[in-house]
């Protein structure tokens, strides 16, 4: 089967894999060949990729996921494979999140925060295995 992740910017990635993992607002799923066609909102989270046991990660920042006839699509506005990630600039951005969080006053700005902190969690965690 085939997945396109694609942002407003680029095409992150574009091959034929045999397993596809993601997070989607409603839990995890994953998608082998011949799967029923599926349409999911996505969360922030991590999207894994495996084939010839061969594992690929890319953080996804929310956005749809897309299954039909073995051609998945991702379509998000931030992606980025896991072996492309700062390490040290997403556990500053954690650290700046949480502190923020412990601080804040108000409620938009906790929700800010907790974006925040989603999203540099979700780019380590992208990082651990590649």
């Amino acid at each position: 089967m085939h997945l396109k992740i694609i942002t407003h910017e680029r095409i992150v990635f574009d091959e034929d894999v045999d397993e596809i993992y993601t997070k989607t607002t409603d839990g995890e799923i994953g998608i082998l060949k011949n799967h029923i066609p599926v349409m999911a909102a996505l969360d922030i989270g991590v999207t894994k990729t495996v084939k010839n046991n061969d594992v690929k990660y890319f953080t996804t920042m929310g956005g749809v996921f897309q299954f039909k006839d073995d051609e998945a699509l991702i379509l998000t506005t931030t992606a980025e494979s896991g072996d492309e990630i700062d390490v040290t600039r997403a556990k500053d951005a954690l650290k700046r999140a949480q502190e923020r969080l412990a601080e804040a006053g108000a409620e938009i700005d906790a929700k800010r925060a907790e974006a925040a902190i989603a999203r540099a969690m979700a780019r380590l965690k992208a990082t651990l295995n590649n």
